[in-house]
């Protein structure tokens, strides 16, 4: 069964970007290669704050959608709930 995730990324100042993905491991590696999109390069956004499984695509691209929408405040509470020092988690994939 494949997986999805949902992560959040921050910069160095702290500029949020939500993505979706079934490979969080290549994505994040593409992200910090220069090789996500073009907002995420521009401003470069390749710290892995925050991510969560997904059991089917469907609730991946949903939940994506729903964070989007979300206040900045709320998605950095989400964030702090579960990294509280806003550590790069890529080290734990």
């Amino acid at each position: 069964m494949k997986q999805f995730f949902v992560y959040i990324l921050a910069s160095q100042t702290r500029r949020l970007y939500v993505g979706v993905t079934s490979d969080l491991p290549k994505r994040i590696w593409q992200h910090k290669n220069g090789q996500g999109g073009i907002h995420t390069r521009r401003y470069k956004i390749n710290q892995l704050v925050y991510f969560e499984e997904a059991s089917t695509s469907d609730y991946a691209f949903a939940r994506e959608k729903e964070l989007k929408k979300w206040s900045r405040a709320k998605k950095i509470a989400l964030i702090e709930s579960k990294n509280p020092k806003w550590l790069d988690l890529t080290e734990t994939l």
